[in-house]
């Protein structure tokens, strides 16, 4: 590092290649951040610097930059500069919980209970939760934190007899809570895909205006095929990713 605490990139420009010397760079910077020899939180010298330093315009060293911001390898914060983007989630599509596979991972999960009411359940509620139409119903919505970093924005809904209490959801994850109440989730049913962040899921996220986000919903059984709880989750895509194994029929 240099004296004022910034990392000066290695780089080796072909430029009699008929790749970009943007995309080079990129995929340069891409590999030491694979390989760990760029850490989280490290912070990386400004594009005018880099520009001078490897001779290229500083229009190409910001687009090499921006290319890693848009993947989530790189982040830009006012007064600090560009920085190694923390640790990214990367989960497979299994039926497990958050908490879980953070914890089994090696990360630190804390859990933030921003909402817990009951009242009767809206009509939609209640046909998904296979309940009486204005039946009771708990919803409960948490910001879930790894390593101390907003990751995730979940809204989850039970039938009141069934319900994990506030406390329980602030300490366990979900699955945990459910289980410690004899209750075992046997399958679930969900989709996934990717919506912009309203102003205020932003602002929750520590994200972007209009940043892209991955949301997953979900209706898990229990063995008996007992609707158990009805979830609408959102993820920072620059955080977190989804991985599912397929098979040819």
């Amino acid at each position: 590092m240099s004296d004022d605490q910034t990392t000066m990139l290695r780089i080796n420009l072909d430029h009699s290649s008929p790749v970009p010397l943007y995309h080079q760079m990129a995929k340069a910077i891409e590999k030491d951040i694979k390989t760990g020899v760029l850490t989280p939180g490290e912070r990386l010298e400004n594009e005018i610097t880099l520009a001078r330093r490897l001779r290229v315009s500083r229009p190409t060293a910001r687009r090499a930059l921006q290319e890693l911001v848009d993947l989530g390898m790189l982040v830009r914060k006012r007064g600090v500069g560009t920085q190694i983007a923390p640790v990214r989630v990367h989960r497979t599509v299994d039926l497990t919980s958050l908490f879980d596979d953070l914890a089994g991972s090696g990360r630190n999960p804390t859990t933030k209970v921003l909402g817990y009411t009951v009242g009767p359940g809206t009509p939609e509620i209640c046909s998904v939760l296979e309940i009486p139409l204005g039946a009771e119903v708990v919803t409960v919505t948490r910001l879930r934190y790894a390593d101390g970093e907003p990751l995730a924005l979940m809204n989850n809904h039970f039938a009141l007899e069934i319900a994990p209490t506030y406390e329980e959801l602030n300490d366990l994850g979900l699955y945990e809570a459910l289980r410690g109440r004899g209750i075992e989730i046997h399958m679930a049913q969900q989709s996934i895909g990717a919506r912009t962040a309203t102003s205020t899921e932003a602002r929750i996220l520590d994200e972007k205006p209009k940043a892209v986000l991955l949301r997953m919903e979900r209706t898990a059984y229990d063995a008996a095929g007992r609707a158990i709880e009805h979830g609408l989750h959102i993820y920072r895509a620059s955080r977190y990713s989804f991985s599912t194994t397929l098979f040819a029929q």
